[in-house]
């Protein structure tokens, strides 16, 4: 373990190298205006000497090649049973560049961390794992387990053309263990079991457009603000058990985007475009959640005689990976040798790639180390603990 823990630390250099390269390449998917994954893919297959790789590549006409690119590469073990280590290649856009230090789609290294889009989000999670097994490779070791690399797209935004289409291949057994290190805490204590469920809903909210010094007593953006407001309260006050599994520990209802209406400040607008997103409790069904928004939806129309068009953008929902489930437990493990950590079980809010697995049946759990900068303004890995991370993924295949 020693010597694999040491090898593991000599690749410090190529693992910054690495991922200063992975932020530098643009991976936006073709939703944001974006060419998709291919170029972040293709760099990434030149780092896979020694793997058995494959690709499937998911058709999008939208995207660079018409291609949403997957990549799978294996280490053959002592056992044909995968220990899969799934990852994602996509980024969300940078939001507000004021926000920003520097420039977000460039590396910069400061303070032991390296900054860019992505660097957490899961830059972090292909670099750890990819040289993880890398060591493994370089000591000739054959771990107990065979080592699946999955490096997916489109996670931001569906997972349709990634772990999805992936799954419906048929490559993952049933008995496989699978980690996604794509949610954590600064201390690499919290192993993730559980994740809310997911609603996205889109809501066209319709009025009368006219001048401003002569309303029409149907302004869109008014009738939005009381219908959102509204139903802000209606759901928190309805769905409002708490689980002290996740943090925070309720079912969460927030109004996000709003589309941009009338140009020109004095016209009210006649139509008004907003979304909410819904983390759920896995004590609720996501179906009620949608009745009761509908009903909502329902008494707003009827009662101002004009539209409200609602459509789920996103709907998703997973069973728990249950605490005593063997890759929690080998895990729990890797994490106590490498890191002298005795870690704990949590949910979270965030819906990663475990979700999919979950629903489809196999025991899946969220792991790493990070501060929680995914989606921020000056987003941020430590190089640390990306190592440290390394480590665990290396030793993990031989518990």
């Amino acid at each position: 373990m020693r010597e694999l823990l040491e090898t593991v630390g000599r690749f410090r250099k190529e693992i910054v190298e690495t991922l200063s390269k992975l932020i530098e390449i643009k991976a936006l998917s073709p939703e944001w205006g974006g060419d998709g994954e291919f170029d972040k893919a293709e760099y990434l297959m030149g780092k896979l000497e020694g793997f058995e790789v494959d690709r499937f590549d998911a058709k999008d006409s939208r995207a660079k090649y018409g291609v949403r690119p997957n990549i799978v590469a294996k280490l053959h073990g002592k056992s044909d049973r995968t220990i899969w280590y799934v990852s994602h290649l996509d980024v969300v856009p940078e939001g507000d560049i004021n926000l920003w230090d520097s420039d977000p789609f460039k590396a910069v290294i400061k303070n032991g961390r390296i900054y860019g889009r992505g660097s957490e989000d899961n830059g972090q999670a292909i670099v750890s794992t990819l040289y993880a097994v890398k060591s493994i490779i370089k000591l000739g070791l054959k771990p107990n387990y065979t080592i699946g690399l999955a490096f997916v797209a489109d996670e931001e935004t569906g997972s349709k053309y990634g772990i999805q289409y992936l799954l419906k291949k048929k490559i993952f057994n049933k008995d496989d263990l699978f980690v996604v290190p794509d949610a954590g805490s600064p201390t690499g204590k919290a192993i993730e079991i559980a994740e809310k469920s997911i609603l996205w809903i889109k809501f066209k909210i319709y009025g009368i457009q006219a001048h401003a010094s002569t309303p029409k007593n149907l302004n869109a953006s008014r009738r939005a603000m009381k219908f959102l407001l509204d139903l802000d309260e209606k759901l928190h006050a309805k769905f409002n058990l708490t689980n002290n599994l996740f943090k925070p520990p309720v079912s969460t209802f927030e109004p996000t985007k709003r589309e941009k209406n009338v140009d020109n400040i004095n016209t009210i607008p006649g139509l008004d475009v907003s979304y909410i997103d819904c983390r759920i409790l896995p004590e609720y069904d996501v179906d009620e959640v949608v009745s009761f928004i509908e009903d909502v939806r329902k008494f707003y129309e009827i009662r101002d005689n004009a539209k409200i068009e609602m459509e789920i953008i996103q709907k998703e929902s997973s069973p728990m990976t249950p605490e005593s489930s063997e890759i929690v437990e080998k895990l729990k493990i890797a994490i106590e040798k490498v890191r002298n950590i005795k870690a704990e079980v949590v949910g979270i809010g965030g819906n990663t790639c475990a979700a999919f697995f979950r629903k489809a049946g196999f025991e899946t759990a969220v792991w790493s180390t990070i501060d929680g900068t995914a989606h921020q303004p000056n987003e941020y890995a430590v190089i640390d603990n990306i190592l440290n991370d390394a480590k665990v993924f290396a030793i993990l295949p031989f518990v």
